[in-house]
């Protein structure tokens, strides 16, 4: 296999579908920058969860110029909480292009990368630049709602979580700015009874091909 010097990977798929631990493999297999859209906006609802800023789109302007995706990416951003205030905040179309202009300046920046969220392959990436390989992830409700159960360490009963995913893959699909959709070529994974072995070698199938 020959060493890629370019490589744009696109990750999209609904809550807790598998989308994210796979997206860590495949970067990490081949050398990737990963960058989560998740987090971005988790942090985003995080910020003004603990601010409550007046001007939420001039507070936002100004936290994302000062701070860099490494720095974000350290942070807890995965409480109860900050999940349910996120759907909201990603309904709104100025804080979708404050996000989106700051994952732009990433990946300008980067001819080897993987960006994985929920308007990946149809926004972030559906030109200048545009990707290379599209992957869209999905699962079973219970299945996504057991994995999210155990990411909060059994905190919070199971059937508050399934409600709660439910209701964001429903607001996802069915917002007016960038709703989550399947590309066309992108190519789907359904990981309900895949390991994360299987996966990764489901995807590197896809990006060998590429060399």
């Amino acid at each position: 296999m020959k060493k890629l010097k370019k490589l744009i990977i696109a990750c999209d798929g609904e809550s807790a579908s598998g989308k994210s631990t796979s997206a860590k493999l495949i970067s990490k297999k081949y050398g990737l920058l990963l960058v989560n859209s998740g987090l971005l906006y988790r942090f985003a609802s995080k910020q003004i969860l603990n601010n409550k800023p007046k001007n939420e789109i001039f507070f936002l302007r100004k936290k994302f110029k000062n701070i860099t995706y490494n720095k974000i990416s350290k942070q807890k951003l995965h409480s109860e909480q900050i999940s349910n205030h996120v759907a909201l905040l990603a309904k709104n179309k100025k804080v979708r292009m404050i996000i989106n202009k700051f994952q732009k300046k990433i990946i300008r920046n980067n001819k080897k990368i993987c960006v994985e969220g929920r308007d990946i392959a149809s926004k972030i990436l559906a030109k200048n630049p545009r990707y290379d390989l599209a992957f869209y992830f999905k699962c079973s409700l219970k299945v996504a709602s057991y994995r999210r159960w155990l990411d909060l360490n059994k905190k919070v009963p199971l059937k508050e979580v399934a409600r709660s995913l439910n209701k964001r893959t429903i607001m996802d699909k069915n917002r007016k700015n960038s709703p989550l959709i399947k590309v066309k070529n992108a190519i789907l994974i359904k990981t309900d009874k895949l390991s994360k072995k299987q996966v990764l070698l489901k995807m590197s199938k896809y990006v060998d091909q590429l060399c």
